[in-house]
C-alpha cells in the first residue's frame, strides 16, 4: 500500500519514511526544503517503492496527484520553530494552517482512508495538571501551539463531516540524530563558537520531557495501527516520555558530550517568571497512560538518556567531537 508523508526530508520525517519502508508500505515524500534536507534520506533513495516530490503545501500544485490512490498520508510538515510565530506570526500561521487545510482537502479528494496529523504538547500552553492527558483543554500561548490546535479541529472536523479516519500524535520535545534545531542543537552551536560561557535561555529550571526519536517512531506506528483496527473517526494520543528535565541539565549534558569543564553559564531572560521567550512554556510533561493502555507502547530511554544520545549523534555529525 502506498502513503504520503508530507515533511519527509526533516528530522522526525525521515525517520518515519525509514520505517514505514521497512513495515512494507511503497512511500511519497512531498517536502519543500525549507528545513529538511535531501541528505536525510541518502539511505533511502533508490529504495523500490520510495519516491520524493518537491512541492509546497501552501499551493496545491503537482503534488496533488501523488495523493490519488494513497491508503493514508502522515502529515507532518510544519514549522517547528516555536519563536518563528513571535517574528512573524502570519507566515507561521501559512506554513502549519493553511497547508494543513490544503492537505486535508487534497486527501479527502483523493479518497485516502487514513490521515495522521503531527501535533504537540503545545497545544496545551501552560497546563495545571501535570502530566497532562488527552482531555485536558487547548490553551496555547504561542502561536505555534495555536496553528497546532487549529490543525487538530480541522482534522476532527474532516473526520466527522467525511469520515477520513484521523489521528492526532500530541508530541512532546522529540530528539535524535538529524535534528537541526531545539536546545540541544541550540547548545551544540554556541559552546563550538565559545566553549568557555553559554548563553542558555531561561533561567535554566524550564522543566519539559524529552523522547528519543526511535521511541517516537515505535509509538507512531503502533498507534497507526490502533486506528486502522478501531471504529473510531478521530483518536488522540499523546507521545511522550514518563520523567522530564531541567535545561541546565542539558546544558551539562551537551558541554559533557563535548568534553567542556567548566562551562560559565549565563542566563537571559525572556520573560519575568524565566521564560526564554513569550510562549515558552516552562512546564511540560504529558500523560502518557491513554496509548500505553490501548496499544502497549512505553518509552525505552529516559528523557535523560534520550538528551545524552542526542547530544553524542549530533556532536559527531557536526565534526565537534
Amino acid at each position: 500500500m502506498r502513503v504520503v508523508v508530507t515533511g519527509g526530508a526533516g528530522f522526525m520525517g525521515s525517520f518515519l519514511c525509514e520505517a514505514l519502508l521497512d513495515s512494507g508500505f511503497s512511500v511519497i515524500v512531498v517536502d519543500n526544503f525549507s528545513t529538511g534536507s535531501l541528505s536525510n534520506l541518502a539511505g533511502l533513495l533508490g529504495r523500490p517503492g520510495f519516491h520524493v516530490v518537491r512541492g509546497d503545501l501552501r499551493d496545491p500544485g503537482s503534488w496533488v496527484e501523488f495523493f490519488k490512490g494513497s491508503y493514508a498520508v502522515f502529515h507532518f510538515a510544519a514549522n517547528p520553530e516555536v519563536m518563528h510565530g513571535l517574528r512573524d506570526p502570519l507566515d507561521h500561521y501559512h506554513q502549519n494552517v493553511t497547508a494543513t487545510a490544503n492537505v486535508l482537502e487534497v486527501s479527502r479528494a483523493s479518497g485516502v482512508k487514513f490521515f495522521v496529523f503531527a501535533s504537540s504538547s503545545t497545544v496545551y500552553g501552560d497546563a495545571t495538571v501535570i502530566p497532562t492527558p488527552e482531555d485536558y483543554s487547548l490553551k496555547p500561548v504561542s502561536v505555534y501551539g495555536a496553528t497546532k490546535a487549529m490543525g487538530e479541529i480541522l482534522c476532527e472536523t474532516y473526520a466527522r463531516l467525511y469520515g477520513l479516519k484521523c489521528l492526532i500524535l500530541r508530541y512532546a520535545n522529540i530528539v535524535g540524530p538529524r535534528l537541526r534545531h531545539g536546545v540541544i542543537y541550540d547548545f551544540l552551536l554556541k559552546l563550538s563558537q565559545n566553549p568557555q560561557t553559554l548563553e542558555i535561555l531561561g533561567d535554566g529550571t524550564q522543566k519539559k520531557s524529552y523522547l528519543h526519536i526511535s521511541d517516537t517512531i515505535e509509538a507512531t506506528l503502533k498507534a497507526f495501527k490502533r486506528i486502522e483496527e478501531a471504529g473510531e473517526h478521530t483518536i488522540t494520543y499523546n507521545i511522550g516520555n514518563k520523567d522530564w528535565i531541567i535545561v541546565k541539565e542539558i546544558a551539562d549534558i551537551v558541554a559533557e558530550a563535548l568534553g567542556l569543564e567548566n562551562v560559565e553559564y549565563k542566563f537571559k531572560l525572556g520573560t519575568p517568571d524565566g521564560r526564554g521567550w513569550p510562549g515558552d512554556v516552562k512546564l511540560m510533561l504529558l500523560d502518557i497512560n491513554k496509548i500505553t493502555r490501548e496499544t502497549s507502547w512505553e518509552p525505552k530511554h529516559s528523557s535523560r538518556e534520550a538528551v545524552e544520545k542526542t547530544a553524542k549523534a549530533l556532536a559527531e555529525e557536526l565534526g565537534l567531537r
